[in-house]
């Protein structure tokens, strides 16, 4: 496969401003002059307008002309004519019914397995797993299936932390995720912390960045995977 695809676990890291940490990420994957296409969907309290423009100004210093695909009279069309594609964050279940609305799942999968280039971050790297059963979003919205882009033969968890609050008695992120690996446990989840991502490249799969990501499959459980791993194993 020629997939070239950047999952980001999120668009800032600590007080940074929006996507600025993402910019040198993303730009391997650019080439100048091409013309990419926003996917703004998961934001929910935000107009796409407004949307479209933050992105746009955050990534700036690339070279590519970003549209939004709300601003085309065929989602489909816009697909097929863009360079490569940007999904930003918000509500995952939201993001997944609105593609699903728009039958553009299996026409996005098979673009990026062929070749376009894939950048995603928080909502929009979670529907690059096999499904989207390790969101952090309330369900706000039932997609006809929760089956997703499968961009990556595993499950996703961005945002990654097992901080908990003092006085705060809900579960953790890691037994939420040990939940799920109880009841699927042949399907592992990695989870990646804020300010990291992974890429995959054709078979190549790079966990990137400065942070630890965290595996969970099975019995083993939030287990430890050092900044810079290759995690091609995984594509297996």
């Amino acid at each position: 496969m020629s997939i070239n695809a950047l999952m980001l676990s999120a668009s800032r890291v600590g007080n940074s401003t929006y996507l600025a940490h993402t910019v040198e990420l993303i730009r391997p994957l650019t080439q100048p002059g091409q013309q990419w296409l926003f996917i703004p969907y998961a934001g929910v309290s935000v107009s796409y307008d407004e949307y479209l423009t933050k992105v746009q100004t955050a990534l700036a210093p690339l070279p590519i002309t970003i549209n939004s695909i709300h601003q085309f009279a065929d989602p489909k069309q816009a697909i097929q004519d863009a360079a490569g594609i940007l999904v930003g964050g918000g509500n995952t279940f939201q993001l997944l019914n609105e593609l699903y609305r728009y039958d553009l799942v299996h026409l996005i999968r098979e673009r990026v397995q062929n070749g376009m280039p894939y950048v995603g971050w928080s909502a929009g790297s979670n529907i690059t797993g096999t499904s989207i059963r390790t969101t952090n979003d309330m369900p706000i919205v039932e997609p006809p299936s929760f089956t997703a882009l499968g961009i990556l033969p595993f499950q996703l968890n961005p945002h990654y932390t097992n901080y908990q609050m003092p006085g705060h008695n809900g579960e953790t992120r890691a037994q939420r995720l040990l939940e799920f690996t109880i009841v699927d446990p042949l399907t592992p989840v990695i989870g990646i912390q804020e300010g990291s991502a992974l890429w995959r490249k054709g078979d190549k799969l790079t966990l990137i960045g400065d942070q630890t990501a965290y595996l969970f499959h099975g019995k083993q459980q939030e287990v430890e995977i050092t900044a810079n791993s290759d995690l091609s194993v995984f594509l297996k």
